[in-house]
């Protein structure tokens, strides 16, 4: 169904992809302890859409955001990963693939369908929606009518949804859509975020009423794997 008119399935990936390529790792178990902390958040309540963001830059949210879809899709699940950062996309570089078009098609381009822009990826239950061409209102586009109607058919045809976005610290564009989401996740990386920076990012989320369940602490050193991912509840 999917990838089948004009995308070609996707056979490689960055070794950013730790849940692929080391699936028995340190880091890989993180993020499948993620995933349960996730799920438990709202064991009593609907959660089919995510929103992963930052305070700023630098964080590593993007390759959080690509190995929490794939522990997602690992669970028999079909999982789409949207590349909701219309600046500065990177989902396109973490599966090698091209990023001609994509979510932006989507949106200025009402005679594209869904199925024509999804990437299918090697794993199992995975799927990439790249960012497309840069667009000059980012901002706009995410709190388009259209938009709306795209996330609920990414729900209609998915199990879940994580969207990459922005640093929110940086531009509005994680505001507008957490304020659409079932639920936002903050990446924290160790040493850069700053207290102030983290409390200005999550009156943001506040200001949207963004379901925020909580946190990644992200590039902490251990021995014996490179890194190691943290979740802490709120």
């Amino acid at each position: 169904m999917f990838g089948i008119k004009k995308k070609k399935e996707v056979m490689k990936e960055r070794p950013g992809l730790v849940v692929s390529s080391k699936p028995n790792s340190v880091v890989s178990e993180q993020f499948r302890t993620i995933r349960t902390n996730i799920q438990f958040s709202m064991v009593d309540e609907r959660l089919q859409s995510l929103v992963i963001t930052s305070a700023g830059p630098g964080s590593g949210k993007s390759i959080i955001s690509a190995n929490l879809a794939a522990t997602f899709a690992s669970e028999d699940k079909k999982v789409l990963l949207v590349d909701a950062d219309l600046r500065k996309p990177t989902v396109h570089k973490t599966f090698r693939v091209r990023n001609n078009d994509g979510l932006t098609t989507l949106l200025t381009d009402r005679g594209v369908s869904v199925e024509d822009m999804v990437y299918r990826t090697h794993i199992s239950g995975l799927y990439v929606l790249t960012s497309g061409a840069i667009p000059p209102n980012p901002a706009e586009l995410l709190g388009s009518k259209r938009m709306d109607e795209l996330m609920k058919e990414f729900e209609d045809k998915f199990d879940f949804v994580i969207y990459d976005m922005p640093p929110i610290l940086a531009v509005t564009d994680a505001q507008v859509m957490a304020s659409k989401v079932d639920g936002t996740i903050f990446v924290l990386p160790k040493g850069q975020a700053t207290k102030e920076a983290v409390f200005k990012a999550k009156e943001l989320l506040n200001l949207v009423d963004a379901n925020v369940l909580g946190a990644i602490f992200n590039r902490v050193e251990k021995s014996n794997d490179h890194y190691y991912y943290y979740y802490g509840e709120e």
